[in-house]
């Protein structure tokens, strides 16, 4: 395979795994029992868990505080509850954002009884610490799921994103085989690509479902699916 200098590679072989009977897990940075110094974050973005729950299974009330917390829905459903009164059940190609602040209890289950849940959980460390805490949703405006790059969540909400406290303007990228679409990363600032499944190339790496390429070189990156459909996410981080 040929190699391209600007782009780091992160396999998905490499994360860190915990199976805990009613959780699979794969974690693309250290995160609880895995640790690797090496692997600790990208700039803001502190967690990438790659979720597969159990039917009923699920995390109850638990705290969080300065993080902004977010979840997508691969397959299956997500209930969620917090101390801030939200209580929702998201679908596939939904998000939550919900930013933790000065300290939030929030649960998150499968609501079914037969189907296994695939989702991302994914952490961002924000701009400031003691904010306020808040709950922010995305969902694909009708026509518009399957469109080959959507924003889902910025700084400043624009384009019926969800808002977040950092400087980080991610997309949901959807592609049919041989498909592909083009980002523009500016000077001083970081890429980051998880694909959630399916394969693509980036410019000349190949890559499978729960691999990731990360870049901090300013210009043009072109992603394409491959042989599968992609669907993955792109962090465009200050």
């Amino acid at each position: 395979m040929k190699t391209n200098p600007t782009l780091t590679v992160r396999r998905s072989e490499e994360r860190g795994h915990a199976d805990h009977g009613w959780l699979d897990s794969y974690h693309t940075f250290s995160f609880a029992d895995y640790y690797d110094p090496a692997h600790m974050a990208f700039r803001s973005l502190r967690v990438i868990n790659d979720d597969r729950i159990a039917p009923q299974g699920g995390f109850p009330s638990h705290p969080h505080r300065d993080m902004e917390i977010f979840s997508y829905v691969l397959d299956g459903q997500l209930a969620h509850q917090d101390s801030m009164g939200n209580k929702r059940v998201l679908n596939p190609g939904e998000i939550q954002l919900m930013s933790a602040g000065k300290g939030v209890l929030h649960s998150e289950f499968n609501p079914s009884a037969k189907n296994w849940t695939h989702m991302l959980q994914i952490w961002i460390m924000p701009r400031e610490r003691q904010l306020e805490p808040g709950y922010t949703e995305w969902k694909p405006a009708p026509g518009t799921e399957n469109d080959p790059k959507v924003l889902v969540i910025s700084p400043d909400g624009r384009d019926n994103s969800a808002t977040i406290h950092q400087d980080a303007d991610i997309y949901r990228v959807k592609l049919a085989p041989g498909q592909s679409i083009t980002h523009e990363l500016p000077d001083g600032r970081g890429l980051w690509l998880h694909v959630a499944r399916g394969s693509a190339k980036v410019e000349d790496v190949d890559l499978n479902g729960g691999d990731a390429i990360s870049s901090e070189t300013a210009g043009t990156y072109t992603i394409a699916a491959g042989t599968e459909p992609l669907e993955a996410l792109l962090f465009d981080i200050g």
